[in-house]
């Protein structure tokens, strides 16, 4: 035989106020939302219906509860056992009329709310509909009861009266309640009165602050877009979009940071559901890229999750975030096309959210080609400008190898682009595809090798002793000397890594440490050729390259070349191995002893 579930209520109540509602100081909302479906239930039958809603706190009430009275629609009594006394009864409330598309509610619970701060709710009731005023009470404990009382209430509407608990009491004073009901039902389009002990309140606006009104100008109506962004967001926008999608019924205003934000910081984008408040910090509304962007919008078509604090990701919520990511990418384009400072002086402050969408977007893309600044070696400058002397852009993706083949590149005339910041490498690869092969392309280090001039032979029979030397004492670095010469010339050595170098010298440790089957497979990843995985370039217009030809102690040649393979590493922002460590130390020490005349022991 089927049974019913019981319900503990207590259990419930624990789950809301700890698991689904982020505090109690949901019940308001709840309270007001209860009251705004009932006056719009109302406006469908009877137009020219009352739409008020007043809330009166204990300090006007006298006798410590909080009552909530509207002109809504009311209920009947059989209405009253199905809506208010049967937990997630949304079914019922469609069929009785309360049309999910028309109305805030849609899970049934809201009522429960209000025992998060009160021990007992009383629900007074007169329906447009005909019929006896009906009384419902209400209990924690989970009991209620309903009678017919004609006496209750003369006026078509409802009166909820909330009895606190002793705990809770500061939830329900003025002080708490006035602000509650404005920030949460500032927007409604019924009138919102909050009554204290001597003063009464109305907290809504009568109107979207978003919306121009009538005989307002485009200066006036942009200065106050300013003053809402200050009083919502505290900052001074950049500038302000109108938004409106009437398809998706959606409307609002984005603003636009007026500087650089952090692409990790929260979205937080202030949300109406049918002008009641779904929260200050809502996430999602946006695309990622548009993280320097922050939306107040109006929405009847997006779903709210059950604590209604946050947006349920479904395919409209997707839609919506498509129409306002290309709401403001149109706008960036025009920006660029009439406003050109103003968009490069934007560009700079957001370039990061720029760059994410010029991946996935050619007008973007030549947006920031134009405009967002590189780091190269003619100084910081956009790539359309570069592109000008340089055509074909060479790049390196790595800071550390810029900032040490620059010098060296620049002296040569060789331009280079620094490609080792967030989406630059992508986007110069985007721009090869864009506009072909020979546009950009990532610069092999051996490349600069060849461009440096070789050194005449009598400097490099000077040096071929030391040469010797240096490829002896270079071996344990997986390194190789190269003689050439190149300005400037106050850089001694320049390390240059060998990519296939590198390759081999990995293929040959792994082959080493691997066993016999491997071993055999690996062995033909080793070719033939230098296993060194970068080189020591000796510039031989330094003068102290130059002076190693006359030295004929080969110890101090040796601590030389390693001073030198040392420095050069350094500069190349590599790390240090255990072994670079060891001959640094042992380079230093043996210089400073020979610089000061100590004898070696």
């Amino acid at each position: 035989m089927a049974q019913t579930f019981g319900v503990n209520l207590r259990g419930v109540i624990d789950l809301l106020s700890h698991h689904l509602y982020s505090s109690p100081r949901v019940y308001v909302r709840e309270v007001l939302q209860n009251a705004v479906d009932a006056v719009t239930a109302r406006r469908l039958l009877d137009p020219g219906a009352p739409g008020r809603i007043t809330v009166e706190c204990p300090e006007h009430t006298g006798d410590g509860t909080v009552r909530v009275c509207d002109t809504g629609i009311g209920l009947e009594e059989a209405e009253v056992h199905t809506l208010l006394s049967t937990l997630g009864g949304t079914s019922k409330r469609d069929e009785l009329g309360f049309a999910r598309q028309d109305f805030l509610g849609q899970f049934g619970v809201g009522l429960l709310s209000c025992f998060l701060v009160a021990d007992e709710v009383r629900l007074v009731s007169r329906s447009a509909r005909g019929g006896r005023a009906v009384r419902w009470t209400g209990r924690n404990d989970g009991t209620y009861t309903v009678e017919v009382d004609d006496s209750a209430r003369d006026e078509v509407g409802t009166t909820l009266t909330l009895l606190p608990r002793h705990d809770s009491d500061h939830w329900t004073e003025h002080a708490t309640v006035a602000p509650l009901a404005a920030e949460f039902g500032s927007l409604l389009p019924y009138q919102v009165r909050v009554v204290g002990e001597t003063d009464s309140t109305v907290v809504t606006l009568g109107g979207l602050p978003w919306v121009r009104v009538d005989g307002e100008t485009s200066a006036a109506h942009r200065a106050r877009l300013g003053g809402y962004c200050r009083s919502v967001f505290g900052f001074e926008p950049f500038d302000a979009l109108p938004l409106e999608f009437g398809a998706i019924g959606l409307t609002g205003v984005a603003f636009v940071l007026p500087a650089g934000a952090h692409p990790g910081a929260r979205q937080a984008h202030r949300v109406y559901l049918k002008r009641m408040l779904v929260g200050t910090a809502i996430e999602g509304l946006l695309p990622d890229w548009a993280y320097f962007v922050r939306c107040v919008v109006d929405t009847s078509a997006l779903r709210p999750t059950a604590s209604r604090e946050s947006l349920y990701e479904d395919e409209t919520l997707l839609a919506v975030r498509d129409a306002l990511g290309e709401r403001i990418r149109d706008w960036l384009v025009r920006l660029a096309a009439t406003e050109p400072e103003r968009a490069g002086a934007l560009l700079a402050a957001h370039h990061m959210g720029i760059k994410s969408l010029a991946l996935v977007d050619d007008e973007l893309l030549g947006l920031a080609e134009r405009w967002l600044p590189y780091e190269t070696t003619r100084g910081a400058m956009p790539l359309r400008q570069f592109r000008r002397s340089h055509p074909t852009v060479l790049y390196t993706p790595d800071v550390d190898e810029f900032r040490q083949l620059a010098p060296v590149a620049a002296a040569q005339d060789i331009g280079l682009v620094n490609a080792g910041y967030a989406y630059d490498t992508d986007l110069l690869r985007r721009l090869a595809e864009r506009d072909g092969p020979d546009t950009a392309r990532r610069v092999d280090p051996r490349e600069l090798l060849a461009a440096l001039g070789r050194p005449d032979p009598a400097t490099e029979a000077a040096l071929a002793d030391t040469v010797l030397v240096a490829t002896a004492v270079l071996l344990d670095h997986d390194c190789e000397p190269t003689l050439r010469e190149f300005d400037p010339v106050s850089l001694p050595a320049l390390l240059i890594a060998d990519a296939d170098g590198a390759r081999r010298q990995d293929a040959a440790q792994a082959q080493a440490e691997a066993d016999p089957l491997w071993s055999d497979l690996l062995g033909h990843l080793v070719d033939a050729g230098s296993g060194a995985a970068q080189r020591l370039v000796l510039n031989t217009r330094n003068p102290l390259v130059t002076r190693l030809a006359g030295i004929t102690d080969p110890e101090l040649v040796e601590s030389a070349v390693r001073a030198l393979y040392v420095n050069a590493l350094l500069q190349s922002h590599r790390p240090l191995r255990p072994k670079d460590t060891a001959a640094l130390t042992g380079s230093f020490l043996d210089l400073l002893e020979r610089a000061i005349g100590g004898s070696r022991g």
